[in-house]
């Protein structure tokens, strides 16, 4: 071999990922588990794949992506897990509503949540600090959020009084921030109205039960909650509700306000941490991350077809105002 070709070839392994490097011919491989659907979290994978490529990673090069759906269904995270178990998957990215179910199957390879409203209450990690075990990630502050959600929602609509809150309360974090939004209802004289869930199924009885007695909707969104709302969304507008909703993504079909921490940028970060990971460093070790970035959003064309006005002050306090 020429001393030219030696020095590439050389310099190029030294490059390498330790895992690619330590598992001669088979790539890393990342089990990605999507709670909902694969077009509800799209825009996060994007950013995930996207963050990853700038670490060096690329998709079926470099490292192998496998990607599962739960669709919502909680029965469906222990199943794909046992197939990340088989095919030996090296780091398992997914959301906390999955962690538990994840945790069951397997104790040893690392678990990186993208998103997680409790981390330390659900019992996902023993601290932020110092997660323990095989499990670390990005923590979302939903429920920290709850307070403020209402407050714009009332602002956006000042003859609110009475408040449904749709939430799957088979969700540990789900209940949590349940809780909270009722808290922040009654400090503000608000009647709250819980609409529960367990299964899609749930869904339309929820919506008729309420009969239309309620001035606005805050919905707590999980991975039932993201598969299923379109679904929510319609009930929602036929029953002529206005939806606060927790990210930008879910606003999109019809919601009218969201408030919260950006997820694609919650997804770079898990990504982040995954390159740490398949570097060797151990999940215990690496601190839970909270949010930095957060947006306001506001649908104008769901607010006109509610017949709704925004105040202008709201608006201008606005990060992006979709018409």
């Amino acid at each position: 071999m020429k001393r030219r070709e030696f020095i590439r070839v050389v310099g190029g392994a030294a490059a390498w990922p330790l895992v690619a490097r330590a598992q001669p011919g088979k790539l890393p491989t990342i089990g990605f588990l999507g709670t909902s659907a694969a077009s509800s979290w799209s825009a996060w994978t994007t950013a995930f794949e996207q963050r990853l490529g700038e670490l060096g990673w690329t998709q079926r090069r470099t490292v192998a992506i496998e990607y599962r759906w739960g669709q919502g269904s909680t029965e469906r995270f222990a199943e794909i897990a046992a197939e990340f178990v088989k095919i030996r998957a090296d780091v398992i990215v997914t959301a906390g509503s999955a962690v538990p179910a994840i945790k069951q199957v397997t104790s040893t390879i690392p678990i990186v949540f993208a998103i997680a409203t409790n981390p330390v209450g659900g019992g996902l990690v023993e601290s932020l600090a110092r997660p323990g075990g095989n499990v670390t990630g990005v923590s979302d502050q939903q429920a920290d959020l709850a307070s403020k959600r209402v407050e714009l929602l009332r602002e956006a609509i000042p003859g609110l009084y009475r408040l449904a809150i749709l939430a799957n309360v088979g969700y540990h974090d789900s209940v949590f921030e349940l809780a909270d939004v009722e808290t922040t209802a009654r400090r503000l004289g608000l009647e709250a109205v819980r609409l529960e869930i367990r299964r899609a199924e749930n869904i339309a009885p929820a919506f008729q039960a309420l009969k239309g007695q309620a001035d606005a909707l805050y919905v707590v969104s999980d991975g039932l909650v993201s598969a299923n709302r379109a679904r929510i969304v319609t009930f929602a507008l036929t029953a002529r509700l206005p939806t606060f909703w927790g990210a930008r993504e879910y606003i999109q079909p019809g919601g009218l306000l969201s408030y919260g921490p950006s997820f694609p940028d919650l997804f770079r970060r898990a990504a982040e941490i995954t390159d740490k990971i398949l570097h060797g460093a151990k999940p215990a070790d690496i601190p839970v991350e909270q949010p930095t970035k957060f947006d306001f959003v506001i649908n104008l064309t769901t607010a006109k077809a509610l017949e709704l006005t925004i105040p202008p002050t709201l608006l201008a306090r606005a990060d992006e105002v979709i018409e």
